[in-house]
């Protein structure tokens, strides 16, 4: 079993202390030193609640890293004053939680509740977590689960279900600023940096707390002077990589917002969300499918040219590669933000489908069915048939459509850039039917 705050409330001799990272030496000791995280803690709040009525109920910590997770739990257990079991779910499997359950089932005897904490839970596979659920059911230990991860898709319904999810913020500047000012009080002298780099420092910490003092740390040793600029910070610090995950959450996060600034015309927003996914190592192949999948379902007719354009954008990527290909794709989403918007073919595909869903195996009407055999036109295949061209107007305005049902109208064009005469040419075939064809 892993103990996650082994020594964290102990005394500790001042060489060991001179060895423990700064982040873990400014960890808060109350709840009230706990920084950006205000909207969990007040008392109209779901621990408020709870501490008013002085029982925790199960419940999962979700936010990114460096946020506070690990240290709530902790300062959570205090303020309550109950025993805290911690676990990862990295280095723990079913045994550890057997034993938990049995130490927890002796100190309910006493009339004492378990706080059973799980670092990074979502690490759980489903057998793991349904391990979870009688023992939360019944009480015998209250569950404080952190992840990283959105458990909608990490953690199991049944175990969600019993449990309350309570997000955490990325820490804003202001918080990061409040750690930085505790670190200069513990270091006993303020950083060697001038404004422009310190505000840097805040921004290469990316909300993440423990990130922060970890690059505090690195400048601790630093001389006063001369002050570091924001050019000179770049070269003592490594650059962070954004967080991303391919696989996760932001990805889907990223790319949804990459594709809503598309439709909503925006192309520095969509450039932006672009280089983001880029940086954050996005496979390009990826974003160059849904640039094709934005051409057809946003753009449509009313810009018949953008979707050639962005399977040449896709093609030009296959064969340049990165970085020089990934401008082909950043044209492309600015054509596309900049295009005239149109979702009626989207919706008339959709509305099509959902028709040939529902009318079954009608067949055509006869007469437009082909007819290479003498049975099939002794049956009446062909028959009638009108040839187009050789109509007025090149539009003889006979039914298409099954025999029976009723003329739907699926596709109704915007008046967006081109579709809108695709609406004047509808408008007068519609025009043209009612007068050449009863049934139209």
């Amino acid at each position: 079993m892993s103990d996650l705050f082994e020594g964290s409330d102990l005394p500790t001799a001042a060489p060991a202390r001179a060895h423990q990272p700064l982040a873990d030496r400014l960890r808060p000791k109350v709840l009230d030193e706990l920084v950006g995280q205000d909207h969990l803690l007040g008392p109209d709040t779901p621990l408020g609640r709870m501490f008013a009525r002085g029982q925790l109920g199960s419940i999962i910590l979700w936010g990114p890293p460096g946020t506070g997770k690990t240290t709530l739990a902790r300062l959570l257990a205090g303020r309550l004053g109950q025993p805290l079991t911690a676990l990862s779910a990295v280095m723990s499997g079913v045994a550890d939680l057997r034993k938990v359950y049995e130490e927890a089932k002796a100190r309910r005897r006493t009339g004492q509740a378990t706080l059973l904490f799980i670092d990074e839970i979502h690490r759980f596979n489903r057998a793991q977590q349904d391990g979870l659920l009688a023992q939360v059911e019944d009480g015998t230990v209250t569950l404080v689960g952190a992840t990283t991860e959105n458990p909608s898709f990490a953690l199991t319904g049944a175990l969600l279900s019993r449990c309350q999810v309570l997000v955490l913020n990325r820490l804003d500047p202001e918080a990061l600023e409040v750690l930085i000012a505790r670190a200069e009080t513990a270091l006993g002298h303020a950083l060697p940096l001038d404004a422009e780099a310190r505000a840097r420092l805040i921004e290469l910490a990316d909300g993440d707390g423990r990130y922060l003092l970890n690059m505090v740390e690195n400048l601790a040793d630093l001389p006063a002077e001369p002050k570091l600029d924001p050019a000179t910070l770049a070269h003592v610090l490594q650059r962070r990589m954004p967080l991303y995950d391919r696989q996760q959450e932001a990805h889907y996060n990223l790319i949804s917002a990459l594709h809503k600034s598309v439709r909503g015309s925006d192309p520095d927003a969509a450039l932006y969300w672009l280089a983001r996914m880029l940086q954050g190592g996005e496979d390009p192949r990826y974003i160059a499918r849904r640039l094709v999948r934005m051409a057809s379902e946003d753009v449509g007719l009313a810009d018949p040219h953008a979707l050639p354009l962005a399977i040449a954008a896709s093609q030009a990527y296959e064969q340049l590669g990165s970085p020089e290909g990934e401008l082909a794709l950043a044209e492309c989403a600015l054509h596309l933000a900049l295009a005239p918007k149109s979702n009626a073919a989207y919706r008339a595909f959709g509305a099509a489908m959902a028709a040939a869903q529902a009318s079954g195996s009608l067949m055509p009407p006869l007469h437009i069915r082909n007819a290479p055999t003498r049975l099939m036109r002794q049956l009446g295949y062909g028959q009638g048939y009108a040839y187009d061209h050789e109509a007025p107007d090149r539009f003889s305005g006979q039914n298409y459509f099954p025999d029976g049902m009723a003329r739907p109208s699926f596709y109704e064009p915007t008046g967006e850039g081109e579709e809108a005469a695709l609406k004047r040419r509808l408008e007068t075939l519609k025009e043209l039917r009612r007068g050449r064809d009863p049934a139209g």
